[in-house]
C-alpha cells in the first residue's frame, strides 16, 4: 500500500488546520497556541509546528497531510516539514491584505520543494470584497512562467478538500508520464 505525503501551506487563517480537520479519518494532530502577534484580532490560535491528519483513497492509498504554521516567523519549520513530501497545496486567504503576494511568498518560499514535485493552488474566502478573480492568480501564475491548477475553495468542506488532493494526485501523475 502506498503512502503519500502532502504539504499544506499559506498564509495564516487560510485554512490549512480547518482542511485537515476536514477530511481527516483520524483526530487531527494540532500545535496550535494562543495568537499573542497581529493576528490576535482576527484568529485566537494559530499554528506554531504543525498539523497532522490522514486519510485512505480508494484504492487503499493512505494520504498523510502536514499543515505547516503560516506565519512567517516559523518558516524554518517549511523545509523540515516538507521533507519527503510528494506534494503541495498552497491555501491563499483573499480577505489578506495582498493575496496574490501571499501566494508569490509561498511558492518562492518552497521554490526548490516544488522544482520537484507538483502544487496546487486553493484560493480561500474568493467572495470577499475586492478580492482577486480566479483569472488574478492565473495570470500572475503565468508572469511567471508558472502554470499549477488554481481551485476556489471552503476548507471547511470536505468535497473541497478532496478536490484539492486529486488535482494534486493528477498533477503529479501527469508530471511522471
Amino acid at each position: 500500500m502506498a503512502q503519500l505525503k502532502f504539504i499544506i501551506t499559506g498564509s495564516p487563517g487560510a485554512g490549512k488546520t480547518t482542511a485537515i480537520t476536514a477530511i481527516s479519518e483520524t483526530p487531527p494532530v494540532r500545535t496550535d497556541e494562543a495568537t499573542t502577534d497581529s493576528l490576535a484580532s482576527s484568529k485566537s490560535e494559530t499554528t506554531v509546528a504543525m498539523d497532522f491528519g490522514e486519510l485512505t483513497l480508494e484504492g487503499g492509498e493512505k494520504v498523510f497531510l502536514y499543515g505547516t504554521p503560516g506565519q512567517r516567523r516559523f518558516e524554518f519549520m517549511w523545509k523540515i516539514i516538507a521533507q519527503g513530501g510528494l506534494g503541495l497545496i498552497v491555501l491563499v486567504d483573499c480577505t489578506r491584505e495582498d493575496p496574490l503576494a501571499d501566494m508569490e511568498m509561498y511558492l518562492e518560499n518552497f521554490s526548490d520543494f516544488i522544482g520537484e514535485t507538483s502544487v496546487v493552488i486553493g484560493v480561500t474566502r474568493s467572495d470577499a470584497p475586492g478580492a482577486p478573480s480566479l483569472d488574478d492568480f492565473y495570470n500572475r501564475l503565468q508572469d511567471s512562467d508558472r502554470l499549477f491548477p488554481i481551485l476556489d475553495v471552503d476548507p471547511r468542506e470536505a468535497d473541497d478538500v478532496s478536490l484539492l488532493i486529486n488535482a494534486l494526485i493528477s498533477s503529479l501523475e501527469y508530471t511522471t508520464t
